[in-house]
């Protein structure tokens, strides 16, 4: 479990599309733009891949996650124009749906059958850090990568990641939908598939909309998520702080390397109260707006720190939300919290793309703080935390 989710982020081309996309004439606001197509493809298919992951083979979404962004890649190579970049983002952004909410309930329920669900904030942190860690060698490998066979090197070691991500996720045990969770006896246990896709798609659905401890877990795990859509920006920023393409991916291996810090410590972190956690998100904000307004490549330290707690407070309101949902449909229940996710980071994009016309990327990025300080300070007021949640029913 921890190699497919290590692998899924060893990709050389990451701190480097950007770049790769203004060579091929892209505006800012033409980059947002394709930003804004990714993350609608993956509202559109966040939720009803939730459902599907609860009533299908769970497994068999990973691999095809996995095979899909391969196919992604390859098409910003072999058509690099704005159209196939939109083509590889659609299917980046089905690729996406179908590992988000999967791959957490996939772990959730292998835990949750050896009465082990108290390890899954250490073990998602642990499989984060892992992913960090690969994702910092391949962010490190991109410039020499990029120096001696420029985009389509990078690309091809990006897509032969993704195909063994693949082969890792034939290995993951064949761990039915439901493990863990009671049988619903408005539920018929003989039904159609389609019949059986839409009653677990209203399971977790009515779960979020009449559980309140559910929509209130569901909402902090959306927002804190929501602002990963930062680092879209990172290497737009280095490259506005006159910093080269061959170095700008060392600047982004620095804040890999704290985001794979913060998520090894998130096993810990997950114990202490929701005022600490709400704190260590504020001070993410602080950090980051100072970084960017520096208008120096040294800000990229305190970005680097900010970002690796951000990954801390990210892994911890994940785990709080697994730990709350107590029906049948965890996948579909993690599902919406990533379509809300989604719909924040289409909001950031687009911000991105009008902004861009009169203001910089240093103070765009800093303006992205003030909703990660507002999530702050309103976390405590919603009171999430792990001894809200209810106990996992077992069947």
């Amino acid at each position: 479990m921890v190699a497919f989710e290590a692998l899924h982020d060893f990709i050389p081309l990451y701190p480097l599309y950007q770049l790769m996309f203004t060579d091929h004439g892209l505006s800012a606001a033409q980059i947002s733009t394709l930003f804004v197509i990714w993350c609608a493809v993956g509202l559109v298919v966040e939720v009803p891949s939730g459902a599907w992951a609860d009533t299908y083979s769970r497994r068999k979404l990973l691999i095809s996650g996995a095979l899909l962004s391969a196919a992604g890649y390859a098409t910003w190579i072999v058509l690099p124009t704005f159209a196939g970049f939109a083509l590889g983002f659609v299917l980046w952004g089905v690729s996406s749906a179908l590992i988000s909410g999967t791959y957490e309930a996939f772990v959730y329920d292998e835990l949750a059958a050896r009465s082990l669900t108290s390890r899954y904030a250490t073990l998602l942190g642990r499989a984060r850090s892992a992913s960090f860690v690969l994702n910092l060698a391949a962010t490190a490998l991109a410039a020499p990568l990029f120096a001696a066979g420029g985009y389509a090197l990078a690309a091809a070691v990006s897509i032969l990641s993704n195909l063994a991500q693949a082969l890792v996720g034939r290995s993951l045990p064949k761990v039915p939908p439901r493990a863990t969770a009671a049988p619903d006896a408005a539920m018929p246990t003989r039904r159609g598939p389609f019949a059986a896709y839409l009653a677990m798609l209203r399971s977790g659905l009515s779960e979020v909309l009449t559980l309140r401890s559910v929509r209130r877990a569901v909402l902090i795990a959306a927002l804190v998520g929501g602002f990963l859509s930062f680092d879209e920006y990172f290497p737009l920023l280095a490259r506005e702080f006159g910093v080269p393409t061959t170095l700008v991916p060392l600047l982004i291996a620095g804040t890999v390397a704290a985001q794979a810090i913060g998520g090894a410590l998130a096993g810990p972190a997950y114990k202490l109260p929701v005022a600490i956690i709400a704190t260590v998100l504020g001070l993410t904000a602080v950090l980051i707006a100072g970084g960017a307004l520096s208008q120096s490549v040294w800000g990229f330290l305190p970005i680097a720190l900010g970002y690796g707690l951000m990954q801390l407070a990210i892994v911890v309101a994940d785990a709080r939300l697994q730990d709350t949902i107590t029906g049948p449909a965890r996948a579909t229940v993690t599902s919406v919290s990533g379509l809300f996710s989604g719909v924040f980071a289409i909001a950031v994009y687009a911000g991105f793309a009008l902004g861009s016309l009169w203001f910089s990327m240093a103070t765009l990025v800093a303006a992205l703080t003030v909703p990660v300080l507002l999530t702050a300070l309103a976390m405590p007021a919603v009171k999430i935390s792990n001894a809200d949640s209810k106990p996992l029913s077992k069947s």
